[in-house]
């Protein structure tokens, strides 16, 4: 994270570079990233930004003399490639994965600050006086996330790496890694090579939108009281009928359907099927 920008519009922006080297969460990583990723994560979050679909967008693109070596298609063959480093831009980086560690590791005063500074810098409609604060913040974050992920499948698009550290609590597509949209219809899509178990097929993002969102659930428990637990259980329940809504809508728009029809839901699935066949 470089900074934080806020343009002539009062609109804030936080600067993020990838590619640039280590740091301390890096792990066993170089931190580096070659071209061609560099190029393809600039294009697509440019492209699901012209799509309406939110994302993280893309600043800079700066070529590096350093030497970057990588297996690309994970079968052994080590290549050296050029390097990269892209400059790109959110609202808010933080992801479910930024709750759940501190969860994880016991740090609850620091998990509450840092929750509270979220919810006071990115959801306005929030009040800091109300003690369902959290529970609020769930809400929402179910809901825009079923939306988010109904928008990828109304075009196509699978992630590749849908795990909690690439889930946004802004519900933005962060991180374009393996990403890929599909040429024709198939459920069993898959743009990710190291995925040997399919995992994150496009036909599973809703699902594992739905697991990681119970992993943020997990995440908050220890700051709800338990009617709120109840409470938040039920709203993640309500997620399969949220996207399922949102993406039958999209269809319906793309199909130029008006009105309401019990045979909608037919129709769209009827022709999903009639596109795998062909």
């Amino acid at each position: 994270l470089v900074g934080v920008y806020t343009n002539r519009h009062g609109e804030r922006w936080e600067l993020q570079l990838k590619g640039s080297g280590k740091t301390p969460y890096s792990r066993n990583g170089d931190g580096r990233a070659v071209l061609r990723s560099s190029v393809r994560e600039f294009l697509c979050s440019e492209a699901m930004h012209y799509l309406g679909i939110p994302t993280s967008r893309a600043a800079s693109l700066v070529v590096s003399d350093d030497d970057v070596w990588r297996d690309q298609f994970y079968n052994g063959n080590i290549k050296k490639e050029r390097g990269a480093i892209v400059l790109r831009l959110a609202k808010s980086w933080f992801r479910i994965g930024s709750l759940e560690i501190l969860a994880h590791s016991g740090e609850l005063d620091l998990l509450r600050r840092l929750l509270d500074f979220i919810i006071q810098e990115h959801f306005p409609s929030i009040a800091m006086n109300d003690s369902n604060r959290y529970l609020e913040f769930f809400s929402t974050v179910v809901s825009e996330t079923a939306s988010l992920i109904s928008l990828w499948m109304s075009v196509g698009f699978a992630h590749g790496v849908c795990n909690t550290d690439n889930f946004s609590l802004l519900s933005i597509t962060i991180d374009y890694g393996p990403f890929g949209f599909m040429d024709s219809y198939d459920p069993n899509f898959v743009p990710n090579t190291s995925d040997d178990e399919r995992r994150y097929k496009i036909g599973n993002q809703a699902s594992v939108g739905l697991f990681n969102l119970s992993k943020l659930l997990q995440a908050l428990k220890p700051l709800l009281d338990p009617r709120q637990k109840q409470l938040a259980s039920q709203i993640l329940e309500g997620y399969g009928e949220h996207y399922y809504s949102c993406f039958t809508e999209l269809f319906k728009t793309k199909l130029g359907l008006l009105g309401e029809n019990e045979n909608d839901n037919y129709l769209i699935a009827f022709l999903l099927k009639v596109s795998l066949l062909c």
